[in-house]
């Protein structure tokens, strides 16, 4: 499974709906990442797909300071699963592979 591309994710949160890019390529056989959103690029951690369960961490600092852990199943061009901020209670995030001619545009 390839999950390879720009993504344009969905995140539901308490304080209203975030809209995120997340980049994800394989270097070295190492898939890496990185997520822009709030005016900030930040980079993804310990990027896994394992059997279409794609997880990552990646640190923000807009419009909080927090540290998120992204559970994800992946479907074909879309994604869907969970960010979770510490303590706080896991937001729904949907997820839709950006096509070739999309990225065109």
């Amino acid at each position: 499974m390839s999950v390879e591309g720009i993504w344009d994710l969905s995140v539901s949160t308490p304080i209203g709906r975030i809209k995120a890019v997340v980049e994800l390529r394989r270097e070295g056989g190492v898939l890496t990442g990185v997520a822009h959103g709030a005016g900030e690029e930040v980079p993804l951690v310990a990027v896994v797909l394992d059997s279409g369960r794609l997880t990552w961490h990646q640190a923000i600092t807009k419009p909080l300071r927090l540290n998120l852990a992204f559970d994800m199943t992946v479907d074909g061009d879309t994604m869907k699963g969970t960010s979770k901020a510490g303590r706080l209670p896991a937001s729904k995030v949907t997820g839709e592979r950006r096509t070739a001619r999309a990225a065109e545009r």
